[in-house]
């Protein structure tokens, strides 16, 4: 049963009490909407009808782990698909999940660990949404093995402006320009995913220092045919010789020798909420403030990058699943460290013959600038056939900017020339971590038949222009 009032008539009002200020996650870019948080296909009709009784467009709302403003919209009607939340089915003789699209990545394997099952792809934090995650075509530190979540997926539900109701699956084209195109063409109501079959929640993890990139990438390449993941961490303030130093860890699934081993119990997995068992995680954010800034960031990554040289170089650990793969839930609350401004995350794709090349460039422009990244990280990737593909056979470099009122437009100045480092390298971008794109960078990378392609379809599923965002506007998408 719906629980949104019914349409009446004349035109309805928005009411007053739905407006919101909703912001990105990076926290720079935030709105003011008017936020509904639908639980049904009916209710989501509903929505839609609003819009279009009341002249108001829709912004669709996963969890909002998009950094920018791709969930976010001014003066828009916000859906959040939070509360379509339930596991539908769930078969361990076959490894296959369907649910709604507001279960999260964490619900995911909650339901599933227990029967030996883990998300084929998770992103670095785990509370995506199953439509956000889609929607943004989320990748994993085992991208380069399995490719992308949409890779993944054997059917989605989606609701189109239009009204119409169709179910997808990977032999349908559509199916390949609803996943990646921003909750911009429909609604992803529910997902059908093939989930991985483990035999142990835990991961034999090898990390191994790297004092420049030609180590990074022989490293990267070593492993790269017999790994289940690859991850590395670099220091944004390694010069010269040193310029692309870091650590890299290596991963693999493991084998236990007992039929329900404890490792695959929910609890198991849970993350500590203290340090050594005594402090707090909770107030760490505190802490991390008060070094968040270019000397402070500068000591922090000189003394990661030496105590993996002097302490983890070469040897092997065994890590939970979760510990592994959600680094980003760690610390509760750490992006707070970066108020008031927040911060962006940028992130660039590259094939692999211009990788260092590129990635070189892109830390000397910050070092020059004296906008160093504070956090940076590699990953290896294949290609996909998705609309708004990041993907490409080579390497991905992942940033994060603190920003101020004072460094803000430097930081974009920053960025545009990155980004013409990027295409004339033919590289991508990601629309989940995007800040700083401009028009000329999204038709240079998608091009012009990509773009007249999803403009078609927009025009032939959207016929009103009822689903937007401040990035589609940003960007000129259609």
């Amino acid at each position: 049963m719906s629980t949104m009032i019914p349409l009446s008539h004349p035109a309805p009002k928005l009411p007053p009490e739905r407006v919101a200020k909703v912001a990105g996650y990076g926290m720079r870019s935030s709105s003011d909407g008017y936020l509904f948080r639908p639980t049904s296909v009916e209710d989501l009709r509903y929505l839609l009808q609003l819009a279009k009784e009341t002249g108001r467009q829709i912004v669709l709302r996963g969890a909002g782990r998009s950094y920018g403003d791709a969930n976010i919209g001014s003066e828009c009607i916000i859906v959040d698909i939070t509360r379509m939340n339930r596991v539908l089915s769930w078969n361990p003789h076959t490894g296959i999940i369907d649910c709604e699209a507001g279960v999260t990545v964490e619900g995911l394997w909650r339901t599933t660990i227990e029967d030996g099952y883990w998300p084929p792809v998770v992103s670095g934090t785990m509370f995506p949404t199953m439509a956000g995650a889609l929607g943004m075509n989320i990748h994993g530190k085992n991208s380069f093995k399995v490719g992308t979540l949409g890779d993944q997926a054997l059917e989605l539900e989606v609701l189109f402006p239009t009204g119409e109701l169709r179910v997808l699956t990977p032999a349908d084209d559509l199916f390949y320009q609803v996943i990646s195109s921003a909750g911009l063409l429909g609604i992803i109501t529910r997902v059908k995913l093939k989930m991985k079959e483990v035999h142990s929640g835990n991961l034999k993890v090898l990390a191994v220092s790297c004092e420049s990139w030609d180590e990074q990438f022989e490293v990267f390449e070593k492993f790269e045919h017999n790994s289940d993941y690859l991850v590395s961490w670099i220091d944004c303030f390694g010069k010269g010789k040193e310029l692309g130093r870091g650590q890299i860890h290596v991963a693999w699934y493991q084998d236990e020798p007992y039929a329900f081993p404890p490792s695959l119990k929910p609890e198991s997995q849970d993350l500590p909420d203290t340090i050594l068992g005594a402090f707090p995680k909770s107030v760490v954010w505190r802490f991390l403030k008060l070094l968040n800034n270019r000397p402070g960031m500068r000591f922090v990554n000189w003394a990661k990058h030496h105590a993996s040289m002097l302490l983890g170089n070469g040897k092997e650990i065994e890590q939970s699943l979760v510990g592994f793969s959600f680094l980003l839930d760690y610390v509760p609350n750490w992006r707070n460290a970066y108020l008031p401004g927040g911060f962006i995350q940028y992130q660039t794709f590259v094939p692999r013959a211009k990788a260092k090349e590129v990635f070189t460039k892109q830390l000397q422009l910050q070092q020059e600038a004296k906008l160093e990244s504070f956090l940076g990280v590699l990953k290896l990737h294949k290609p996909d056939k998705f609309i708004f593909s990041h993907a490409v056979d080579g390497y991905s470099l992942a940033m994060d900017f603190k920003v101020t009122k004072k460094n803000w437009k430097r930081i974009q100045e920053l960025c545009h020339k990155m980004n013409d480092v990027v295409l004339e390298a033919g590289g991508r971008f990601y629309f989940a971590k995007d800040s700083t794109l401009r028009k000329s960078d999204v038709e240079g990378y998608l091009g012009e038949e990509t773009l007249a392609k999803f403009r078609a379809l927009k025009t032939e599923l959207d016929p009103d222009t009822l689903l937007t965002s401040n990035l589609a506007k940003r960007l000129g998408l259609f």
